[in-house]
């Protein structure tokens, strides 16, 4: 049946799924982060990337919790597209000799993630909310919270020093 599992059919089974697919997310990205973080040449990238390893494992917490909440287990189902741009990222830094523009293509990998990140949670809490679960829709709303900072740091770092340190 497509993308999803035949047994989506209500908006409830469709925010499980949906939960179940930022849950694997969170958690692929909590496998990554460890190498970006030894790839990374700039202190402040590297602790950037240190800080949101330890954002990143309190999100999967909160994302039990909303599991709990909502009366699941916690479950992971495969998410494609976090794959994609973690197989993207890996790509891109392995053919990047130069130091300085390995760190921007760093960046720019842990940006498209954040992004994703982004728009996984706010549907979550969209859905949430119109499914009558504004508990769950307010532990998630911390996460996109801490995602939406992470990437504005990302971007500031980025205008600041690590893309013209790469041009």
């Amino acid at each position: 049946m497509g993308m999803f599992t035949a047994d989506i059919e209500t908006l409830d089974d469709l925010f499980v799924h949906q939960l179940q697919d930022i849950y694997y997310a969170e958690n692929q990205i909590t496998k990554a982060l460890p190498t970006m973080i030894a790839k990374a040449t700039d202190p402040g990238l590297r602790a950037g990337f240190e800080q949101h390893l330890a954002e990143t494992q309190n999100q999967i917490k909160r994302l039990e919790q909303v599991f709990q909440m909502h009366g699941h287990e916690p479950k992971a189902v495969d998410c494609p597209a976090i794959d994609g741009i973690i197989k993207e990222a890996n790509e891109t830094a392995g053919e990047i000799a130069d130091k300085e523009v390995l760190d921007a293509a760093l960046l720019a990998s842990a940006q498209a993630v954040e992004h994703y990140e982004i728009t996984r949670y706010g549907t979550l809490i969209a859905w949430a909310k119109q499914l009558g679960r504004n508990d769950c829709a307010s532990v998630l709303q911390q996460n996109l919270d801490e995602e939406y900072a992470t990437d504005k740091k990302l971007t500031a770092m980025a205008e600041a020093k690590v893309n013209a340190r790469a041009a």
